[in-house]
């Protein structure tokens, strides 16, 4: 577990640096083309890293916030076999946007009624 803390403190820090060059839709084309790779993951993977990043998150000196937790625990889902997509949604009263993850449609590191509190904008 600490070995995956750590990774995703990692990769907490590459989404800042990548974010004071590139913009959003970098982001999102970065994301969107992450493949997922070629292995069988465990059965508790999927809790045992979004366990990790909110770990990590936790140790981060800055404040994460959805997206940035988003996009690293898709990330390294992906990285352990998990076909994880990064769903960014919308409300529009009072306006406010959303990241989460979602697996096979189930969300996976946040509460499961997000996605009847969000307008889904994409998947990727």
């Amino acid at each position: 577990m600490r070995r995956l803390i750590l990774r995703s403190l990692i990769e907490l820090l590459r989404y800042d640096f990548f974010l004071r060059k590139h913009d959003f839709f970098a982001l999102y084309k970065q994301v969107r083309n992450i493949p997922v790779a070629r292995h069988t993951p465990s059965p508790n993977d999927i809790e045992t890293i979004c366990t990790a990043v909110a770990h990590a998150c936790m140790w981060y000196p800055k404040h994460a916030l959805c997206l940035q937790r988003s996009t690293v625990a898709t990330v390294l889902l992906r990285q352990h076999g998990i076909a994880a997509e990064l769903t960014i949604g919308a409300q529009r009263l009072p306006l406010k946007s959303h990241a989460w993850v979602e697996v096979d449609g189930r969300v996976v590191n946040d509460k499961p009624e997000v996605q009847a509190e969000y307008l889904i904008l994409d998947r990727c």
